[in-house]
């Protein structure tokens, strides 16, 4: 059966061409990220034990794990967490199967513990958070779509993506990146919670950069100056490798020193002082958070991988983006991807997947339509293969 992809032309302003462009990227220790990652990391916790045990995933979603936030004293030279943050795992999970009873309440638990501690290098995960699993059994209806022959869509849900990633979204992400996973080895101060905005306004940049500080890091109120001209330094040095347009970084700009405000925190993380968090309030499947691109509301984490068409969708989309622009060797310089499913309908056969394009100049429609039919139509029969890649860390999701 031919599957529905229609082709058209982007009818949108190149996003480089734009006067203004506004990016955003949560980072690894920010609560909603926080969420994202302990969803994924259940979502694929249960899923191997599904496969250890009976050979296959069975039902669940795990996309809504919640943080309240908790209370602290943050000091230089020190501090002390007054009250735990409270992790809330809540979804839906097969809980047993032929009367056998499964453990995945602390299958869910432990994965979420291990992926907190595995981003947060300050937080004692024993001490400072209360973790708790709301997680309980499938609705009949939807453990019926899930079980049927074939790999059924499990809801009627749409999910987008774009390629290729502009100049200011690639200095968003990696600039978050680069803060989290490198700087924070050489400035023993930076704590994971970060977040990056990115805005460019005509060949002018501004990146704007909140940075948790661990206070027991830092003797001073000179040190933690000193420490953010040297994120401030480092953000711009690294930002030269990213673009050639003139880029300006804030760092902390709520800061007041001469009323003695600053952002310190004892763990690094803005959810020890009361800052709560939700999965999907962050950052999108390809890791952004882009108002001038088509985005879809669903949460990526933690939905099963095999039919939640709110996860694989929203995979395939970006997937099926960065494809078409690699393939079409520079003839499209922008495109856009939206994929609708209907329930109970198979998950590779959408009710439409619609690619909009924007052609190089000079380029028709008709040179590149084919190209993107044909990669569109190849990752919709590899839809299957989503499951695998995500256990085996090749997509992300947030």
């Amino acid at each position: 059966m031919d599957r529905n992809i229609t082709v058209e032309t982007l009818k949108s302003q190149y996003i480089e061409d734009q006067p203004v462009e506004f990016v955003e990227r949560k980072g690894l220790g920010h609560p909603d990220s926080l969420c994202d990652g302990v969803s994924e990391a259940v979502s694929r916790a249960l899923s191997k034990m599904y496969l250890d045990e009976f050979g296959r995933i069975l039902h669940h979603n795990t996309d809504e794990t919640h943080v309240v936030g908790g209370q602290a004293r943050p000091e230089f030279g020190g501090g002390k967490v007054l009250h735990p943050a409270y992790v809330c795992l809540v979804g839906r999970a097969t809980t047993q199967v032929d009367g056998e009873k499964l453990p995945y309440r602390q299958v869910a638990i432990d994965a979420a513990k291990a992926y907190v501690r595995s981003v947060c290098s300050h937080l004692d995960v024993d001490k400072d958070v209360d973790f708790d699993c709301k997680i309980g059994q499938g609705s009949v209806d939807l453990r019926g779509v899930f079980e049927q022959e074939g790999i059924l869509a499990n809801d009627t849900s749409f999910g987008c993506g774009f390629a290729p990633l502009s100049e200011t979204e690639t200095l968003v992400l990696e600039t978050e990146k680069f803060l989290t996973l490198r700087l924070k080895k050489k400035v023993k101060a930076l704590g994971e919670d970060v977040k990056v905005m990115g805005c460019r306004q005509g060949n002018k940049i501004t990146v704007t950069v909140a940075a948790a500080l661990v206070g027991r890091e830092l003797k001073g109120p000179k040190e933690y100056q000193s420490t953010i001209q040297e994120i401030r330094d480092a953000v711009a040095d690294h930002a030269t490798k990213l673009t050639r347009r003139e880029v300006t970084i804030d760092v902390n700009t709520g800061d007041n020193f001469e009323k003695g405000v600053y952002y310190l925190t004892v763990t690094g993380l803005s959810l020890e002082n009361g800052d709560d968090g939700s999965t999907g309030r962050g950052n999108r499947a390809n890791g952004l958070i882009t108002p001038y691109r088509p985005m879809s509301m669903e949460a990526t984490s933690g939905k099963n991988p095999v039919n939640h068409v709110g996860k694989i969708y929203n995979l395939l989309a970006n997937e099926m983006g960065r494809e078409i622009v690699k393939e079409t060797r520079g003839d499209v310089k922008e495109v856009h991807i939206r994929i609708l499913s209907q329930i109970g309908k198979p998950v590779d056969h959408p009710l439409v997947a619609a690619v909009n394009l924007l052609p190089a100049d000079g380029v028709p429609l008709s040179k590149v339509e084919g190209t993107a039919r044909a990669v569109a139509d190849s990752w919709l029969e590899k839809a299957h293969t989503i499951p695998q890649r995500l256990l085996t860390g090749k997509l992300t999701t947030f």
